[in-house]
């Protein structure tokens, strides 16, 4: 038996890397479960594990431990919908990389991207990439937005592979981290990672002229080791975010302004919406909250209600 960590998941087998640096390929054995929820697929890449080395033709082993997490982060499943897929564990902090162009910016899926990473206190970064594509008249905007994520507490980066604009304060930002990189496709993540570590030479395409969007160049989520020190991990571009494993008040209590300022609501479980003395929605009308925040709480509040409403109606 021997210890190591998962750098790689292919859906039926999983690479570790070995405490004595081997990479051994690996089949898990019995059954690994997170809580109640239904997992596509139980080890993740960062997974601590213990491993039996068999010996035949080939070196191959068998994932029969998984050391406790410090911290995973999941999502729904994008084809099972009841249940939900480990993107990565044990990490120190999460990155999304969002474009202001090409392709545009979906302010949703950066709330999406924090709510999925809120509840395990893991630090996040939002990184605008393409910089060289910003009209004059883009930036009122893109500061208005900036604005939003670093009035409650998350650090943005501006960076540009192609003038070089921000990546050595991305490298600086990775040094001695282990850190989950998330983006929707086409907004230039596996080209960022490139510029930091140029011999992975990560697969690129240019975004679609058709349809504006991106192709995905990462077909399964794996782990790489920095020279500066530090490990990255590279998942799969993301189309969308959705949260079958969340309640009404996960979503509520996990938007962080929303949850400090609920202290003030008259009622503890307010859901922020039609109550009365609502401190949040006081705070929106007086600017201190943002309303475009809060448009994207309520889409994404009416999904998990719609969702637990289905699934309710489907037990009776």
């Amino acid at each position: 038996m021997i210890d190591g960590t998962v750098i790689k998941s292919t859906g039926s087998w999983y690479i570790v890397k070995t405490n004595d640096g081997n990479e051994v390929p690996c089949r898990i054995k019995g059954k690994f479960r997170l809580g109640k929820l239904k997992v596509t697929n139980p080890v993740a890449v960062g997974d601590k594990v213990a491993v039996n080395i068999e010996k035949d033709e080939i070196t191959v082993g068998t994932i029969t431990k998984i050391y406790p997490r410090t911290n995973y982060v999941i999502r729904q499943s994008p084809r099972k919908k009841h249940f939900v897929h480990l993107l990565a564990s044990n990490i120190d902090q999460a990155i999304v990389i969002v474009t202001l162009r090409e392709p545009s910016l979906k302010i949703g899926f950066i709330d999406r991207f924090l709510l999925m990473i809120e509840p395990y206190s893991i630090p996040a970064v939002i990184v605008f990439n393409k910089t060289d594509l910003h009209k004059p008249e883009d930036q009122e905007y893109l500061f208005s937005i900036i604005s939003i994520y670093t009035n409650i507490g998350y650090k943005v980066l501006l960076t540009s592979n192609e003038t070089e604009d921000g990546i050595e304060n991305f490298r600086a930002i990775l040094k001695d981290k282990i850190t989950l990189i998330c983006g929707q496709s086409g907004v230039g993540k596996s080209t960022l990672i490139n510029s930091i570590v140029p011999q992975l030479d990560l697969r690129t395409f240019e975004i679609s002229e058709y349809s504006g969007k991106g192709q995905h160049t990462t077909t399964f989520a794996e782990m790489y080791s920095l020279e500066n020190g530090g490990q990255i991990i590279d998942t799969p571009g993301i189309k969308t975010l959705g949260f079958n494993h969340f309640e009404e008040l996960d979503v509520a209590h996990n938007f962080r302004e929303f949850f400090i300022t609920s202290k003030n609501c008259k009622y503890n479980n307010c859901m922020h919406r039609n109550e009365p003395n609502c401190a949040v929605k006081t705070a929106i009308e007086n600017g201190e909250i943002s309303e475009l925040r809060y448009e994207n709480y309520i889409a994404i509040l009416e999904e998990v209600e719609d969702q637990n409403y289905w699934e309710i109606k489907k037990d009776i």
